[in-house]
């Protein structure tokens, strides 16, 4: 069975790439992520807000810095060069001594500092950028228009300053995805990202506190992305990747048929071992070999091709059913 793939422009050797995550932040775990068959893996994404963070815990942590700005700038800097120094040596690393693409993940808060860590990514070998953007509304006098236009500044400010591919990976808070997604294939992205999953707030009854819930995800989330991509992915130029909920052969093999051209796994791994990528492929193999498809190409986009324009599969006239 070949599982190769094209994503960005890049060949994978299986459509499975490691979204960002602790496990792509040390190389030992991205050396045992080759070695049981993944496409390509996302770095670890370098938040600007941590480095903003750590500022102000020493201002509150020491007096003295109140009184010594420039000591705040200085330490700041070096932490930015310090952090973004082991991201460039990881990269540097991987690309040495392993046979993988290496997709650098970069998350900002500020304009100017999107394509400083681009451009640095791709001196360092990255083979391309995915953009985890995330402008979220929270303000009531915030515009969709503002919003949007947010997101197509960053990916032309960054495309402008590297020549390798970028993606962007988009959350599901839009008024209008196909909208969007359509606006920045016209402006250049290499591909998008659907979805991105955010840190969910609970709170704790007993102490009364906010608290971080359902860190990993579930399944059953997969289809969230999954109606998104079987609407977009025969309907734009860029690629796109499926991610959240992805946790089985299964979920692998549906997004593919919904014309995803690769699925990003994270949660799955850390639930059931970094060894699970081979039994995942192993399944997609089996699967494929009792389907008689003996390339990925082969079942790609197939929901397309059976239901040609009708979409209504993937719209609310399902609940008419009188099953439900």
């Amino acid at each position: 069975m070949d599982l190769t793939t094209t994503y960005l422009g890049l060949k994978l050797k299986t459509p499975l790439i490691i979204s960002s995550s602790k496990i792509t932040k040390e190389f030992d775990s991205i050396k045992f992520c080759a070695e049981m068959g993944a496409g390509a893996i996302v770095t670890k994404s370098i938040f600007e807000e941590q480095l903003l963070v750590d500022t102000d815990l020493l201002k509150d942590q020491n007096a003295l810095f109140h009184h010594y700005p420039e000591a705040i700038d200085l330490i700041q800097k070096h932490s930015t060069e310090f952090g973004m120094k082991k991201l460039l040596d990881l990269i540097a690393d991987i690309k040495a001594k392993l046979n993988i693409p290496v997709i650098a993940s970069i998350n900002c808060v500020t304009d100017s500092e999107w394509t400083n860590y681009a451009s640095k990514f791709e001196e360092a070998g990255a083979d391309a950028i995915e953009l985890n953007i995330a402008i979220i509304p929270f303000s009531r006098y915030t515009t969709c228009t503002e919003i949007n236009n947010g997101y197509y500044h960053i990916l032309e400010s960054v495309k402008k300053n590297v020549s390798i591919p970028v993606s962007i990976k988009l959350e599901s808070y839009f008024t209008n995805i196909i909208g969007m997604a359509h606006q920045l294939d016209d402006k250049g992205t290499d591909g998008l990202v659907l979805f991105n999953r955010f840190y969910r707030p609970d709170i704790n009854i007993e102490s009364e506190k906010i608290i971080k819930t359902n860190i990993l995800s579930s399944p059953s989330e997969s289809t969230k992305s999954l109606r998104w991509v079987a609407l977009l992915s025969n309907k734009l130029n860029c690629d796109i990747s499926s991610g959240t909920g992805i946790h089985t052969h299964t979920d692998v093999i549906k997004h593919l048929l919904a014309g995803a051209k690769t699925t990003q796994l994270c949660s799955t791994l850390f639930q059931n071992g970094i060894s699970y990528i081979e039994t995942i492929l192993f399944e997609i193999e089996r699967w494929m070999k009792r389907k008689g498809y003996d390339n990925i190409s082969d079942f790609r986009g197939n929901i397309q091709k059976k239901y040609g324009d009708d979409i209504s599969k993937f719209e609310r006239i399902q609940f008419l059913s009188k099953d439900i």
